[in-house]
């Protein structure tokens, strides 16, 4: 008898609400994560005597662990120690860096990995990709899809508002990383998974849509299920295509140009605003400025302090930070004054 559907990996659970660090215990009792209950517990440096105290009562004998920063040499310290220990789990919980990190320490033991986010910085709460640092500068390394996952919406209320505010920009990109996945299909017969970009505009609408902001419950719930949606179309394409177009190639040659210029998810919005400008597409241009406005996110190279000649720079430089994929920017193929051109029009198109 033929398969009638495919089998769609996902979260064995996914809860996002305030208090739920303080409930991981009965979480991590689920014999599908660890059937003994030994498992490690990894946090980050700036909330971790924090969280360590809120968990202690529900994790009883559990080790934790500091991850001092999100670099491959911390990650792979961790998997060392989880080795050596031979855990059955790892829950991982903090910001971004923390998250990655683990992520990646848990693919280097064998082991699963629980994600706890205490912010909503970008999708990598449930992305099959671990972002880390190293000494030639900062790479995407493939891991499995975090088995369960929680957002603590006390946490991510006490994060700093521009981190918060970062998810919003990843979110939205993904309409222009679905663009440029369809050009590339297109244009040079890439195949296309349609489940997969459909989990990711959903996900981007669903932001894109709401008139409320950071400080409602409501609309961090909404992000924060975004986000998750969208690292599972990642999961499910196979890659990041559904998420990561052009503009994430903006984003990855700011940083390797200028880094420290500003956070993932406020150039992913810049990169995934700059693309439907080249893409002609004023409609959709607009809808993706007002919801970076409204979120008092960047829309500009400007506002994060690059000058014009910098952004083109970094613009001409983007396709080879994704060899092989195709976006507008490999479409167009602007030569250097007529990036320049593009980008002060860009400008003068959306204002400083």
């Amino acid at each position: 008898m033929p398969i009638l559907a495919r089998m769609l990996p996902a979260p064995i659970t996914m809860e996002v609400r305030r208090g739920a660090i303080a409930q991981l215990g009965s979480l991590l009792a689920d014999s599908r994560v660890a059937t003994s209950g030994r498992v490690a517990v990894a946090v980050g440096a700036g909330l971790g005597d924090r969280i360590t105290e809120v968990i202690a009562p529900s994790l009883g004998d559990a080790e934790v662990f500091r991850v001092p920063d999100g670099s491959v040499d911390a990650a792979v310290s961790l998997g060392a120690d989880l080795r050596k220990g031979a855990y059955e789990a790892l829950v991982g919980i903090g910001g971004g860096k923390t998250i990655d990190a683990a992520k990646y320490a848990a693919s280097l033991a064998g082991i699963p990995m629980v994600a706890v986010a205490t912010n909503l910085a970008h999708d990598g709460i449930c992305s099959p990709v671990a972002s880390l640092t190293h000494e030639s500068g900062k790479g995407s390394f493939g891991v499995p899809m975090p088995l369960a996952i929680m957002v603590d919406l006390d946490f991510v209320h006490d994060a700093p508002p521009a981190l918060v505010r970062s998810g919003v920009g990843d979110v939205i990109s993904n309409l222009s990383a679905i663009e440029d996945w369809q050009l590339g299909n297109a244009e040079r017969g890439e195949p296309i998974d349609g489940l997969a970009c459909s989990m990711a505009r959903t996900a981007a609408e669903a932001v894109m849509g709401r008139s409320d902001s950071i400080e409602s419950d409501a609309f961090l719930t909404v992000l924060a299920e975004a986000l998750i949606l969208s690292g599972m179309s990642m999961v499910i394409a196979g890659s990041s295509r559904p998420s990561s177009g052009g503009d994430h190639e903006i984003l990855h040659a700011v940083d390797q140009l200028f880094p420290g210029t500003s956070n993932h998810g406020e150039l992913a919005g810049i990169g995934a605003a700059f693309c439907f400008h080249l893409r002609d597409d004023e409609a959709r241009l607009g809808q993706i400025v007002d919801c970076l406005r409204r979120h008092q996110l960047p829309v500009t190279h400007l506002d994060v302090g690059l000058t014009t000649e910098q952004f083109a720079e970094a613009i001409a430089l983007a396709p080879s930070t994704r060899p092989g994929r195709y976006t507008i920017l490999e479409h167009l193929r602007l030569t250097e004054g007529e990036i320049r051109d593009r980008v002060e029009g860009y400008v003068h198109a959306v204002g400083r």
